[in-house]
């Protein structure tokens, strides 16, 4: 999977912002990145305390670009843009406050097309990385919200790799119809630049009317609505995780189904079924996951785990850039 993402920026290379320019873990996995030539690392902090740290960890980060706020000779612009993007919620005076920080200044590098992505949150929180992309970045036009997929790996019996795409299972806590179609949409899009052929179950406890219940018709409404809007994706629901996964289970309870025993892509009914389902798949299925990858924006903003490692820094700017 990654030897195709990596091909793809090898044909045309991308910068990315790493809003947390001292940190060991971003430092050794720009120190990797910088030893292709299709991603280049742009490091937000102080340059003497950014290469300290560099010299600390014995990490090679010559041919990174370091931008820091408080020297940054085009701050100014940058400031008179977001207060245009602000317009009547933040002052010029909050505007130059805020990107002093490096969540709002790294948002502002890709705004301004200084960087191509953004990957932040080894020490922000999801929010503080949310927020300026929502904010500065925005979403995409048709796009009404931000959501998110896993992408789940593993290796299966013959040496090849099976790949699942699941949303939403981070951002939307409880998703409407309406926004599980984008959801859905803008999932089978991420499923495809992974080289997936995606084949979309929309997930409940019923299938195909056996259950009865409000969450049942959102799933189903949704589904319907999804099919109209995207004709050319195999799509179908609402069904059990069993029929979606098994062909004997999917073709008894769900006959016909071109996605039903075949599906790749889940579609969960809301963050509590998505996040559990993502991390049993994980834990228990021996998936590797990476994400979440956040979608709908209007450039590729990503966020880390508090507790990632310097491997899932380096995953994640590869996916990330592939976005862009």
């Amino acid at each position: 999977m990654f030897e195709n993402l990596i091909d793809t920026l090898k044909k045309n290379p991308k910068k990315i912002v790493f809003t947390e320019g001292t940190d060991p873990r971003i430092l050794e996995a720009s120190a990797r990145l910088l030893g292709g030539n299709w991603l280049t690392p742009v490091l937000v902090g102080n340059p003497g305390e950014v290469k300290a740290a560099a010299a600390k960890g014995d990490y090679k980060i010559d041919g990174a670009v370091i931008l820091d706020p408080a020297s940054y000779e085009g701050m100014d612009a940058m400031v008179e843009k977001m207060v245009e993007l602000r317009k009547g919620k933040m002052t010029a005076d909050e505007c130059r406050a805020a990107l002093q920080k490096g969540n709002y200044f790294g948002t502002m590098l890709v705004k301004m097309g200084v960087a191509d992505c953004l990957l932040g949150g080894a020490t922000y929180s999801t929010a503080d990385t949310v927020r300026p992309a929502l904010q500065l970045i925005k979403t995409k036009p048709g796009n009404k919200i931000v959501s998110s997929c896993f992408i789940l790996v593993r290796e299966n019996a013959t040496g090849g790799a099976e790949t699942l795409a699941m949303g939403d299972c981070a951002i939307n806590i409880k998703p409407s119809d309406d926004e599980l179609v984008e959801i859905a949409l803008e999932t089978a899009k991420c499923a495809q630049i992974f080289g997936m052929d995606p084949k979309v179950a929309f997930l409940s406890y019923s299938t195909k009317g056996s259950g009865k219940g409000e969450d049942v018709d959102k799933m189903r409404s949704a589904c319907e609505k999804a099919k109209a809007a995207a004709p050319e994706l195999a799509i179908d629901g609402e069904m059990q995780f069993d029929a979606a996964v098994s062909p004997t289970v999917g073709q008894l309870k769900f006959p016909g189904s071109q996605v039903a025993g075949y599906a790749n892509t889940f579609i969960f009914p809301d963050i509590n079924a998505g996040n559990i389902g993502y991390k049993i798949a994980q834990r228990l299925g021996g998936f590797e996951a990476y994400g979440p990858i956040l979608l709908g924006l209007n450039a590729p903003i990503n966020d880390l785990s508090r507790g990632c490692n310097a491997a899932e820094v380096y995953s994640m700017a590869i996916i990330t850039a592939a976005l862009s």
